[in-house]
């Protein structure tokens, strides 16, 4: 079933509430999916020239003097902030190729959730509630992000079968639904060169994304695209480094809520997501519709 939240602030006088306001929208939606959760939030810290988030099962060990190898390795400044079972490596936006490739041979178990100027990606297995609170999210501040909470139906329950899955720099996706076309096209764009880690669906989707993107495509076109390549019910919330955009299949099957006014727009796969929201008694709210591609940028 799975719940699908987005927040993309019009206001920056909201950006230090971002991480609040968007981890309330996800924990109402937690009965739409138990078993994990996960947040994008996209910073507004000017200071930050790049950043890869990374997550571990064992944080103590694969953590203890990770920026100190990796900047003896790479020649560059690394510096790295830990919270819980993940980390924030800061690090040159150029170094982010030769950052990636040193994780892989000190920490081969390390998994990397995202990278890019400003995304960090927060996600485990667990409530909501439990996830956000492992990482201080309500005390993220940003410019907008996204989160899911899953039910899991495609893939097993594990950190890394979790959403927001992260395709390319500053880029990541949720999802709601289920594509029927997934292994073919996974299979397709591995020929093409594209790194996708796991077997779950939604990796697919995003991974598709991030192709049409960097063969020129903007967001809005690839999600466009979209439309024509993929198979099955979905409904996409993707993240970029300027904004966000929403899709449905379609026949868009499963439920979708938008909002907004001068102060932000809002997404939630259900109206209750975004009832604390600060003037929603005034905002537009509309149902998406099907095959209509939405976007935002700063």
């Amino acid at each position: 079933m799975c719940g699908i939240v987005g927040l993309f602030l019009k206001d920056k006088s909201l950006e230090p509430e971002l991480g609040m306001m968007l981890s309330d929208m996800l924990v109402t939606m937690t009965d739409r999916g138990p078993d994990s959760a996960g947040i994008a939030i996209y910073g507004n810290d000017e200071k930050s020239s790049g950043k890869i988030t990374i997550q571990s099962d064992n944080p103590d060990e694969n953590f203890k003097n990770l920026d100190k190898e990796i900047s003896t390795i790479t020649g560059t400044p690394v510096s790295l902030k830990i919270k819980s079972t993940h980390a924030v490596l800061d690090v040159e936006t150029s170094s982010i190729p030769a950052v990636r490739k040193a994780l892989k041979e000190v920490r081969p178990s390390v998994r990397i959730m995202s990278a890019g100027d400003t995304i960090e990606i927060y996600k485990e297995v667990g409530l909501p509630k439990d996830v956000a609170a492992r990482f201080d999210v309500s005390k993220m501040s940003g410019t907008h992000g996204i989160g899911h909470t899953r039910m899991a139906t495609e893939s097993a329950v594990t950190t890394m079968g979790a959403h927001p899955f992260s395709t390319g720099n500053d880029q990541c996706l949720v999802h709601n639904g289920s594509l029927s076309n997934h292994n073919s096209l996974r299979r397709k764009l591995r020929r093409e060169g594209v790194h996708i880690e796991t077997e779950n669906d939604t990796e697919v989707g995003a991974a598709y994304l991030t192709y049409k993107m960097q063969q020129g495509s903007t967001l809005g076109e690839a999600l466009e695209s979209s439309l024509d390549d993929l198979d099955g019910f979905f409904t996409f919330l993707v993240g970029t480094k300027d904004g966000f955009g929403v899709v449905r299949d379609p026949i868009a099957c499963k439920p979708a809520v938008m909002a907004e006014t001068d102060q932000y727009v809002a997404f939630g796969s259900e109206y209750r997501a975004l009832v604390n929201l600060p003037g929603i008694e005034e905002a537009r709210v509309w149902e998406p519709e099907p095959a209509t591609v939405y976007f935002w940028t700063h």
